[in-house]
């Protein structure tokens, strides 16, 4: 299987994910199934079926977690010198052309992406695009309402 690029702190984020789904989570949905069972007839027992669902999408998500970090490729942008491109884990502040606006995004795996605090995917488009580039340098993106064109002001190894 491929290799899942990842920062330290996703594996880590992921780690806490795992570990809190089976000591917390799974053991409270084992409860809640035995006392669902006590109820008697597990046919019409919604609170029963209800619980084994829940414990479908645990084992379900513990599973996809543990196969991730098995075939994770954990990445310590710290331990890498700083070459002055953008590669997987670095922090990239771009300055937009059209709004005159600067944005600051830091590359990460899949499962870290969160726009909202300026993680991206490192398989976006506009990740895609800024990897390889240095300072000065200019990148188009291609998005639904046209072509947007940055310039990369800043590039670090956070």
């Amino acid at each position: 299987m491929n290799q899942i690029p990842m920062t330290s702190r996703g594996a880590e984020m992921l780690r806490e994910e795992l570990k809190r789904l089976k000591s917390e989570d799974r053991p409270r949905i084992i409860q809640a199934i035995a006392d669902a069972r006590e109820h008697g007839d597990l046919k019409e027992n919604a609170e029963y079926h209800a619980a084994r669902e829940q414990q479908g999408f645990c084992e379900g998500r513990i599973q996809e977690i543990e196969a991730k970090l098995s075939n994770a490729q954990i990445i310590d942008i710290t331990t890498i010198p700083n070459q002055g491109k953008v590669i997987f884990g670095s922090t990239v502040t771009v300055y937009n052309t059209s709004t005159d606006k600067e944005v600051t995004y830091k590359i990460v795996g899949d499962d870290e992406s969160d726009i909202k605090q300026n993680l991206i995917s490192v398989n976006s488009p506009f990740a895609r695009a800024l990897i390889g580039k240095q300072v000065d340098d200019a990148v188009v993106v291609s998005t639904p309402s046209g072509d947007v064109e940055y310039e990369v002001v800043k590039i670090e190894y956070l």
